[in-house]
């Protein structure tokens, strides 16, 4: 406790009971907390690359995840550490933005954070080491604009696209199919792209899977699938050009918002009560039939009664349809979601060419296919898969995919991968370094030495030498003047990431060293760190 005393000696307290807080000061604090970001990208680092190893995460409540996928691990850790949620939050911010290169990020950071120890053990105020990174990230995606290559694509020319998100998938699970993945990821993105505006809205594309079968048999489907059947086994499975009514109101009598009690004393007074919902029912199915509907979509369920009026007046349905899909549903078919029966006018119904019901193997379950919509800018991807596991990474493997191929409609600039654009930027940046006298030269040289972590990462997961392949790779690329030499991951025999077709987007690696630089300046600002006791 701090004490002061006044003009009349009276003691005031000006801190109070810190002896009940635990504190870091200065260097301690700043190695606190590179110690604790270090050991969340040391987590990481064996994800990295086509080789990299997969995680297993075990939620409290016995969830099982198995996953490569940075942001994926990080989120299902349970993290304590402030700074360590830091390097969570980079992984995730990457992934909001950009969608892919969540794991990369975060080992740059680790590794910006290692070569910052360093700097501080000799003396170097952290100031002037963040302010050498921040020139150092400025000089590298300067460097990323020059070696990029611009390509050019059409709907009819998808071949390069695809190239990009086979890189994106190669180091997934589901790389053995990432070639049948990337065109399906492609052609999703595509269908729903407003290629004019370099826009895309991944609301479109709706993503489902299904146990059983196996990946291969993973399909596009041009229009929606819906989790459900028909409401009665005996309605048509098979509609052409159907005219569908979706409905927000539910098929059964209106219920008085007064709380009320009906007096049945008479078998007669039970006859006309139940005749008179029948009318009911039987005005509400030919509100239907009479705008001309095949197929009725309802957010809400019907009883019994309702099913089979609407069976026997020929007149499929379909219901407790979720909310979203009901507005995926009338986006594709075009047509207009209606909240009350009255309101239903034939303008209002979605066109579909063909509704069919479809079951999967020896098991009850069906879904529903709506395809050959009106208007086709919402697309289903539909995964099978042997467990639910492989589904769910299948899922998160799609999102990257989808998410790389979105990007590169806004901005179709690549770099090469395979650690090719880090090695280039890494000698970039330190040919640079000898051009700024200071102090900050040294943080310059170390954001370069920072910059072969993820090369040198790669090396490793591949099972390959790290420092000879990457002072090899380097000494290469210097001679050469070649900046596309990278790691020989897949053992090829070649090093050129231009003939092994290894390609990523130029705004997901500018990215990648804006925002690791940035989360890196931050920690090494904090030279106090003040936490509650332990009881």
């Amino acid at each position: 406790m701090a004490l002061a005393f006044d003009e009349f000696g009276r003691p005031f307290i000006i801190i109070k009971e810190q002896e009940q807080k635990n504190r870091l000061r200065g260097l301690d604090a700043q190695k606190a907390n590179i110690s604790a970001g270090k050991a969340v990208a040391r987590i990481l680092r064996t994800s990295l690359g086509p080789k990299g190893m997969d995680k297993i995460l075990q939620s409290p409540d016995g969830d099982v995840v198995i996953t490569n996928d940075g942001a994926t691990i990080l989120e299902q850790m349970d993290v304590d550490n402030q700074i360590a949620k830091l390097m969570v939050e980079l992984s995730r911010s990457q992934d909001y933005e950009i969608g892919d290169g969540t794991t990369g990020v975060v080992v740059m950071a680790g590794a910006l954070l290692e070569q910052a120890e360093r700097l501080l053990e000799r003396g170097i105020h952290p100031i002037r080491v963040a302010e050498g990174y921040e020139m150092a990230s400025r000089i590298a995606v300067d460097h990323l604009d020059h070696i990029s290559k611009k390509f050019e694509f059409s709907l009819t020319n998808i071949e390069s696209l695809v190239q990009v998100c086979m890189t994106t998938l190669s180091s997934k699970i589901v790389n053995r199919c990432k070639r049948s993945l990337a065109e399906i990821a492609v052609k999703a993105v595509l269908a729903v792209a407003d290629l004019e505006r370099k826009d895309v809205n991944l609301d479109m594309i709706k993503v489902e899977g299904k146990v059983g079968g196996k990946l291969e048999d993973t399909e596009l489907i041009n229009g929606i699938i819906v989790d459900k059947d028909m409401s009665h086994p005996q309605m048509p499975k098979h509609i052409e050009n159907a005219k569908i009514a979706i409905l927000t109101c539910p098929f059964e009598p209106p219920k008085p918002k007064t709380k009320h009690k009906v007096d049945i004393d008479t078998v007669e007074k039970f006859q006309t009560l139940r005749q008179q919902e029948q009318t009911y029912f039987d005005e509400m199915v030919k509100k239907c039939k009479d705008v001309g509907a095949t197929l009725v979509i309802c957010q809400w369920g019907f009883d019994d009664e309702a099913n089979h009026l609407l069976m026997h007046r020929n007149l499929p349905a379909v219901r407790w349809v979720g909310g979203v899909e009901l507005e995926l549903i009338a986006i594709a078919t075009g047509g207009r979601i209606v909240p009350r029966f009255q309101e239903l006018t034939p303008e209002k119904l979605g066109k579909a060419g063909l509704v069919r019901e479809k079951s999967f193997g020896t098991t009850k379950e069906r879904m529903l296919y709506i395809e050959q919509c009106a208007n086709s800018k919402a697309v289903t991807i539909f995964i099978r898969g042997g467990n639910k596991m492989m589904i769910e990474e299948t899922k998160r493997s799609l999102h990257d995919a989808l998410c790389v191929a979105r990007n590169l409609i806004r901005n179709n600039s690549i770099v090469y991968g395979g650690g090719s654009a880090e090695i280039s930027c890494s000698i970039a940046v330190e040919t640079a370094a000898d051009r700024y006298p200071g102090v900050e030269q040294y943080a310059i040289r170390g954001f370069a030495d920072a910059l072969d972590a993820i090369p040198m990462a790669l090396a490793e997961n591949s099972g390959l030498s790290p420092i000879d392949t990457l002072t090899a790779v380097k000494s290469q690329q210097i001679k050469e003047n070649n900046p596309y030499c990278g790691i020989d991951c897949n053992d090829v025999g070649m090093n050129d990431m231009r003939e092994q077709n290894v390609f990523e987007t130029l705004i997901g690696k500018q990215q990648q060293i804006l925002l690791a630089t940035q989360v890196v300046k931050m920690i090494l600002k904090i030279d106090d760190v003040i936490s509650p006791s332990e009881f």
